[in-house]
């Protein structure tokens, strides 16, 4: 499955249909699309801290969901009305204030629903700090 849209065509759509994605400035970047995968960058800075020093579970939510929306797009055209219809995510273990990695894979792509797998690292490290399956609703063309 080849993707339709480029790193270009991503930002330009989140930037132009979801604008509050950067309230604390710009902390998501698409930096690589391939045949049905993504990954996506954040860099936190210290409003995504929760007590203990550590990026809070709502910030990682966040890259979860935004790089798997991402995915989809890349490979179905920019579709606003995609919506998450269920994410769960699995904290494994602490991520400091670094630049956090997301990778995602589509494991399924239909005509009503998607399911993606996201992987989250922090510098590129091979022990996971997080992993979430998210499946979306696609709408009707």
């Amino acid at each position: 499955m080849q993707p339709l849209m480029t790193v270009e065509q991503i930002h330009a759509f989140l930037d132009r249909e979801f604008p509050q994605i950067h309230m604390d400035g710009r902390v998501l970047a698409v930096t690589d699309i391939g045949p049905g995968r993504l990954a996506m960058r954040f860099d936190p800075n210290d409003r995504h801290l929760r007590p203990g020093n550590t990026l809070s579970g709502p910030s990682m939510v966040m890259l979860a969901d935004v790089a798997a929306y991402a995915v989809i797009l890349a490979h179905i055209g920019p579709v606003a009305l995609a919506v998450t219809t269920s994410l769960n995510i699995n904290f494994l273990r602490k991520p400091g204030l670094a630049p956090l990695f997301c990778d995602c894979k589509i494991l399924k792509l239909g005509k009503r629903l998607a399911v993606i797998d996201t992987l989250l690292t922090q510098d590129r490290a091979e022990e996971p700090i997080a992993q979430a399956t998210a499946t979306y609703l696609i709408p009707p063309r």
